[in-house]
């Protein structure tokens, strides 16, 4: 996404480097397409970054010019639909300080937190944590505490609900008004501070996350569906000034850690999908007895393809990463919003983002629906049930004289042991989400 030039952008003459063109983002680098071609430059004039969705919203006169609303009918009706379904869902807004992460996530009057949280709240009583990760510590926003002890909570992972923070306050909300109260009670308790980026940078990472959980009967049986929604504001970064204060090189310093070891994470996810593609790639070219081209000696097995060892991923350098270790690489549908400047002041920042968005598309994630595990058991055993009463009916028909009685009551047998199993439990428990103490 490319929002407009800023006003610091716009005194130091910012130049328009960044072009969109349907779902390409172009980048033009000046240094090089201002001199002469010179022998031994092998810096690229223009580099063209491909993504799923691509938004100009520089200039509101403009054609191509995307407004909000174009953004949350793009990005926010795909969490709406992967949470209705069950899945775990990330959205998080990464990019510069002053790029428009925050004004996206949250600005008004349209902002995708906002709509989200107006949709689920008519549908439901969904439940919500608002915390902010400052200087590697964890703060609720929704609590009122002492200054000195709000960053006490600590964060703990289980090993099937995965990381989590310890303590963190949980609120219900009935309505749409609630919902809006407690984000601007968030917002205005998250730490803001003036740098020579921006005059009101988010000094913190905010993450506003919301369980889902939606009530349903499936096959006559009381059930639940649940769904995390992880809505993520990221802290910009930007180059410490000496001229400001200790504590603003302080908070850089904590960022920049953050956020580099959210690009390792990206980059190693995306090299360890590539590794996976490339030998699933292999082994089905040696099932087929294809030429893969790899050369074998005598004497071994030409079924074996050579074994890529996957790199480790250090979720737990940064408590961002810690946090959020399921939204990536794990059980979530991710959505990855990059917000860049089109400034050529920012010209450096811009490839950054444009890289890390670039190789976040290779990650590949394994999303599972989340259900009532006794009635998800009971569906497959009844499954099982018409399948083998298929099968008896099949033999009935055929009238195979080959198939002996005992095979024939073993095969009964084994019906109405399933039938047994799943009009043994008479209700079925409710499933909670509260985090474990």
């Amino acid at each position: 996404m490319v929002w407009g030039l800023v006003s610091r952008e716009t005194k130091e003459g910012g130049r328009i480097i960044v072009e969109v063109n349907d779902k390409v983002a172009k980048i033009k680098n000046l240094k090089v397409d201002d001199r002469p071609d010179s022998f031994g430059d092998s810096r690229e004039k223009v580099v063209a970054f491909n993504f799923d969705y691509c938004y100009w919203s520089v200039n509101p006169e403009d054609p191509q010019y995307a407004s909000q609303d174009v953004v949350f009918q793009d990005l926010g009706t795909e969490v709406l639909s992967g949470a209705a379904r069950g899945y775990n869902i990330c959205l998080f807004a990464y990019g510069q300080t002053g790029s428009g992460k925050t004004y996206t996530m949250l600005g008004t009057p349209v902002s995708i937190i906002g709509l989200l949280c107006l949709i689920l709240s008519m549908k439901s009583q969904p439940c919500g944590f608002f915390l902010e990760i400052y200087n590697e510590r964890v703060r609720d926003l929704l609590r009122q505490s002492n200054q000195k002890k709000s960053y006490t909570l600590r964060v703990r992972e289980h090993p099937e609900m995965g990381p989590y923070v310890q303590g963190l306050s949980q609120h219900v909300v009935t309505n749409y008004k609630q919902v809006i109260q407690l984000l601007e009670e968030g917002i205005a308790n998250r730490i803001t501070a003036a740098t020579h980026v921006h005059e009101a940078s988010s000094r913190s990472h905010a993450i506003f996350t919301i369980h889902y959980t939606q009530a349903i009967l499936e096959n006559n049986l009381p059930s639940e569906i649940a769904s995390k929604i992880n809505l993520v504001d990221l802290a910009g970064s930007e180059r410490a000034d000496p001229s400001y204060c200790k504590d603003r090189i302080t908070e850089g310093a904590n960022i920049n850690k953050s956020l580099v070891t959210l690009g390792i994470v990206i980059s190693t996810l995306a090299q360890n999908s590539q590794v996976f593609n490339s030998c699933q790639s292999l082994k089905s070219t040696a099932s087929t007895g294809g030429d893969s081209g790899i050369p074998v000696s005598s004497g071994t097995d030409s079924r074996r393809v050579p074994s890529q060892r996957q790199s480790y991923i250090p979720y737990r350098d940064s408590v961002l990463t810690w946090l959020l270790k399921d939204s990536l690489g794990g059980n979530s549908k991710t959505i990855m919003v990059a917000t860049v400047s089109p400034a050529h002041t920012s010209y450096s920042e811009t490839m950054s983002t444009l890289r890390y968005a670039s190789n976040a598309k290779n990650i590949i994630n394994k999303p599972r629906v989340n259900e009532d595990a006794n009635v998800k058991l009971i569906r497959e055993l009844r499954e099982e049930i018409k399948r083998l009463k298929a099968l008896l009916l099949s033999f009935e028909l055929r009238n195979f004289r080959s198939l002996n009685d005992e095979k024939d009551e073993n095969l009964k047998e084994l019906v109405l042991k399933n039938e047994v199993k799943v009009g043994g439990p008479s209700s079925i428990p409710r499933r909670r989400f509260d985090p474990p103490t």
